[in-house]
């Protein structure tokens, strides 16, 4: 009989899928999401030299957009709060990593967030 697999493990299947075809550079660095039940972290890696560049995590953010509620609204709002930081840095262009999650709820805020403030997928 064959056994199913559980939801973290075929998320990681899904991740290593993804990050076999996404690089970051320091040109153009992986904006990486990380999705909790609580929380929401993302990163711009440079994977070239293998650092982090930027990270935003959502624990005191206030929520601040229009039109959306809760988690989705915090995310967008961290989306945009890692914009200005990379923006600071010099970083306009970046390649997204959804990290395996679905592209949806609290991963599409976050992107939407980063294009708001002004960053290039």
């Amino acid at each position: 009989m064959k056994r199913s697999r559980t939801k973290q493990a075929q998320r990681s299947s899904r991740q290593a899928r993804i990050r076999a075809r996404i690089v970051g550079t320091s040109e153009r660095p992986r904006l990486t999401v990380f999705r909790s039940n609580t929380g929401l972290f993302i990163q711009l890696i440079d994977d070239a030299r293998g650092v982090t560049l930027v990270s935003v995590h959502s624990k005191g953010v206030k929520a601040n957009a229009e039109g959306l509620a809760g988690k989705i609204a915090v995310a967008f709002t961290v989306g945009k709060e890692l914009a200005e930081k990379a923006k600071a840095q010099g970083v306009t262009e970046v390649v997204f990593d959804r990290a395996g999650f679905r592209y949806h709820g609290r991963v599409k805020a976050v992107a939407d967030g980063a294009r708001a403030g002004g960053l290039v997928f």
